[in-house]
């Protein structure tokens, strides 16, 4: 029965890594998600106006649930951009369907909702199944990924990962085109924005917080030299391990960029987007993760919780619904180059383990 689902995972893999499909645009993914649990007998419904699955197994009033991110990420691979699975949302899915696999045929004590949620890289898939009932009536909310093989070798697996939270914005400052012979007449753009690249770096929390803001676009003037534009674009990428962190740097970041618009007589329009929260990990989901880790790998394939720089709109789940018990599982894939790196690859054995795993987690989870 293992060989038979292993075998099967990786055919389920190597469908959905042949045919990526972008935020919003999964649609042969959901058709192809809905065929699979149509074959295997699972309940399951789609939405007029979303893409994405949700499936349930098992009876009660009790419900625990696991998510699964379907989208690819579009990005130039050997030259050419293309939608590609590089943060291994693939695996992912695979992964669920596998565990759902394991599970079928096993005495439970609730019932398992799977979430195949479109859009995680856009940051708001989240929301929209949120807003749609996913986790109506949840307990308890698992997800799972690949980590990096900087994070997590092959055969380690976590309870729990502690991803940060992330924001982004796009400024545009807004003053008036001179000639380089008479800087008087306009409202050069260049001030402000150095001045902006540098009070970004004066902005300071306690060295006990992880947390950065830098910028990381900067557009501005055109291919005339005498001309000193009066327009400038923008971007700041800003991180913390801390949803209140991340909170008050946005705040500080808005008021000293809006103070350095008044200070140069210029307007600056600030749009703030993408914001993806911190994990707000629940200690109850992840002592029932790690239970079903040493059960499924042992003592040494279990690896304490990891905290990693990187965000996932997962914990937008808890962020709105307090109350849910959730914890998102990582499994050890040696995985390299790195996550959204356009030659990702990771040791296959690995959607195995995490589809066991992932299991095994489920079912303590309706028992307990």
């Amino acid at each position: 029965m293992v060989s038979l689902v292993a075998k099967q995972i990786e055919q389920w893999f190597d469908h959905f890594h042949k045919n990526p499909e972008v935020s919003w645009k999964e649609v042969q993914t959901t058709k192809k998600i809905s065929e699979i649990l149509t074959g295997l007998g699972v309940e399951h419904h789609t939405f007029d106006d979303v893409t994405g699955v949700v499936a349930e197994i098992g009876e009660g009033d009790r419900i625990i649930a696991v998510r699964a991110d379907i989208d690819a990420l579009w990005q130039e691979v050997n030259g050419v951009y293309q939608a590609n699975h590089s943060c291994g949302h693939d695996a992912n899915m695979s992964m669920v369907l596998g565990a759902l696999s394991y599970l079928q045929n096993e005495k439970l004590g609730s019932r398992i909702r799977f979430i195949f949620q479109p859009a995680e890289e856009k940051g708001n898939g989240a929301n929209a199944m949120i807003d749609r009932g996913a986790i109506e009536g949840v307990s308890h909310l698992f997800g799972i990924h690949l980590r990096p093989q900087e994070e997590l070798p092959f055969g380690k697996v976590t309870p729990a990962i502690h991803h940060g939270a992330a924001v982004f914005l796009e400024g545009k400052i807004i003053g008036v085109d001179a000639h380089g012979a008479r800087p008087h007449q306009g409202k050069n753009a260049l001030d402000p924005l150095f001045a902006i690249g540098q009070f970004v770096k004066t902005v300071q929390f306690s060295p006990h917080e992880s947390y950065s803001a830098k910028l990381t676009k900067v557009q501005a003037g055109g291919d005339s030299v005498n001309i000193i534009p009066g327009s400038a674009a923008f971007s700041i990428d800003a991180r913390s391990q801390s949803n209140a962190v991340l909170n008050e740097l946005k705040e500080r970041l808005t008021e000293g960029i809006e103070a350095i618009g008044k200070m140069y007589d210029v307007e600056i329009e600030l749009d703030w987007y993408d914001y993806t929260p911190a994990a707000e990990v629940s200690k109850e989901a992840a002592a029932i993760a790690k239970e079903a880790i040493v059960e499924t790998v042992g003592e040494e394939g279990y690896e304490q919780d990891i905290i990693t720089s990187g965000s996932d709109d997962f914990h937008f789940y808890t962020i709105r619904n307090p109350q849910l018990k959730a914890a998102m599982i990582g499994i050890g894939a040696d995985l390299g180059p790195g996550l959204h790196h356009p030659e990702m690859a990771f040791n296959r054995e690995a959607l195995t383990v995490g589809a066991r795993v992932l299991a095994a987690t489920l079912k303590k989870a309706s028992l307990s």
